[in-house]
């Protein structure tokens, strides 16, 4: 006999309309996926291991004009000369495009990706929550970067954060006591924080900001930290009152005419969970690129003006802090890194994520990889001697 309740509530289930809770294979899933023999693959399948809120594109695509030739290029790194297929299987590549003067000169798929492949922007995203936050800026949601993160979250009132602007926050110079170190399974802040929120679902990413102390006093040192951008995200959340997904769609991802939909990582269920503005965005290689192109056409794109011209100097031009910190190599500014030998900046993610932005030669590079662990500093060398060798032919 035919029963309409049981077969509703079974297709409920399989819509994922009822939220079960994580299984502990997907629990598990998630504390491997970077590892090395996998990440070429997960790496552009993330948004289908996570809880994610979709970024819409729009009707009117930003159309990009095409002048593909053959990267003929050789670069010497540590004494030996290399070409472009050694770079990019060296720097373990996915994908990689290069727009020059507005017009894709070069667009490389690797390891069975292609044009709808969503790749993970890692710590690329704080790149784009900047984007945001200048928009929202301009719109009058966010009065100031002066303005007291409290005055957004005033959950972090008796925090590290507390005190602490919104400048101080994108700078990351907020002196919250929180040490940026990587790899699953250990005792680092991160791992656990990541494990808590990301693999579990048990708390929201954010949730640690409100109970950590201070290791320094505001705008005093550098503090690389994802959870910074965490608590700028949910600040921009709050000003605006809307998702960040949502906001992203209506005011930047759509107008900038963005071809396909993004999606944002959740640290729990849709209503629930918050977008992991740090590092969870993920997106095909053009419109990353477009994202780029649109940086250095002064946040101008598919026709109109999207981010305030004024903004994108500010979060991407050094105000004399170059380098951000002794020992460090590059400047900082609005969640954008910059170089001291030029005018290039750039937005970068772990494992090898990067838009290059040179606005001398007017080009726009996006390599997305898979390095074997989050950070290999021999390999970030030879990726930007390739860029600049780029650049400069």
């Amino acid at each position: 006999m035919f029963r309409p309740l049981p077969f509703l509530l079974l297709s409920l289930l399989l819509a994922g309309s009822v939220q079960a809770e994580v299984t502990p294979s997907q629990q598990q899933m998630r504390r491997v996926l970077y590892g090395e023999g996998l990440n070429s693959l997960t790496f552009r399948h993330m948004d289908e291991m996570f809880e994610t809120a979709p970024v819409p594109a729009g009707p009117k695509v930003w159309k990009l004009p095409a002048a593909v030739r053959p990267l003929d290029l050789t670069y010497s790194f540590e004494g030996q000369q290399y070409d472009t297929a050694a770079f990019l299987e060296r720097t373990r590549t996915n994908a990689m495009l290069v727009i020059r003067d507005g017009r894709i000169v070069h667009e490389i798929y690797r390891n069975h990706s292609g044009p709808e492949s969503r790749f993970i922007s890692f710590s690329m995203a704080k790149s784009i929550t900047s984007i945001l936050v200048g928009i929202a800026i301009r719109d009058g949601a966010i009065g100031s970067v002066d303005d007291p993160l409290t005055r957004y979250v005033p959950e972090l009132a008796g925090s590290g954060y507390a005190g602490v602007t919104l400048r101080q926050a994108l700078l990351m110079r907020s002196g919250a006591a929180f040490a940026e170190t990587y790899g699953t399974g250990t005792k680092s802040q991160m791992a656990e924080l990541y494990e808590s929120s990301f693999v579990t679902e048990r708390e929201r990413f954010t949730d640690l900001a409100t109970r950590i102390g201070s290791d320094h006093a505001p705008g005093s040192h550098f503090n690389y930290s994802t959870l910074e951008t965490g608590v700028v995200g949910w600040a921009l959340e709050r000003a605006t009152g809307r998702t960040l997904a949502d906001y992203m769609a209506e005011k930047l991802w759509r107008p900038a005419g963005m071809e396909r939909a993004g999606t944002w990582l959740l640290d729990g269920p849709p209503g629930t969970g918050r977008a992991w503005a740090g590092a969870g965005f993920n997106a095909t290689l053009r419109d990353y690129g477009r994202l780029g192109l649109m940086m250095l056409e002064g946040g101008r794109a598919n026709g109109r003006q999207v981010v305030p011209a004024d903004w994108v100097r500010q979060s991407t031009v050094p105000d004399g802090t170059e380098p951000a910190a002794p020992g460090r190599d590059q400047g900082y500014q609005y969640f954008w890194w910059t170089l001291p030998d030029s005018d290039a900046f750039m937005a970068k993610g772990v494992h090898g994520q990067y838009i290059y932005i040179d606005p001398a030669s007017r080009t726009v590079i996006v390599k997305l990889s898979h390095w074997p662990t989050a950070w290999v500093k021999a390999l970030e060398a030879e990726t930007l001697v390739y860029f600049k060798a780029l650049v400069g032919g």
